[in-house]
């Protein structure tokens, strides 16, 4: 594959993988705070099918592509904009590894409630601070990585 058609690939692999993850804890963070369990057994059922549907393959054709285009323009891979990229990049995929245990949690737990007809447990709630907190970090690092490959240094 040549440069362009790699660069288009990660490129739109890079904002299926931003969008879908922005977007979806976007719906499901106002659908929390909603409380309706009904809404919310909804909305965390497709959250957990879109992190698989788009952002899991985006997650792994990012790196791909990413070393792709590195090996095909001739950067030094000691380069500082490749090396933050790259620590960011985990420090992001370290942060949604639980937030993907914590989705299939909480989907179940809403699901449960909702057929049940009875409010949403405590531990969902707790669950849902930490997937909160670690969306920060996971996001933050994500916007720094698109800066560093739009300038391509530090």
């Amino acid at each position: 594959m040549d440069y362009l058609l790699t660069k288009w690939v990660h490129i739109l692999s890079a904002t299926l993988m931003f969008g879908t993850g922005f977007g979806t804890a976007f719906y499901m963070f106002v659908t929390n705070r909603s409380k309706n369990v009904q809404a919310i057994a909804v909305v965390t059922h497709w959250v957990v099918r879109a992190d698989w549907w788009f952002t899991t393959p985006s997650i792994i054709v990012q790196p791909l592509s990413g070393f792709w285009m590195i090996h095909l323009a001739g950067f030094p891979m000691a380069s500082l904009w490749i090396v933050w990229s790259i620590a960011l990049y985990i420090l992001a995929g370290v942060c949604w590894l639980p937030v993907v245990w914590l989705q299939l949690r909480m989907r179940d737990m809403a699901a449960e409630a909702a057929r049940n007809n009875t409010p949403i447990p405590s531990q969902y709630w707790f669950y849902e601070r930490i997937w909160t907190a670690l969306g920060f970090p996971a996001f933050g690092g994500l916007i720094v990585v698109y800066w560093l490959m739009v300038h391509k240094s530090l």
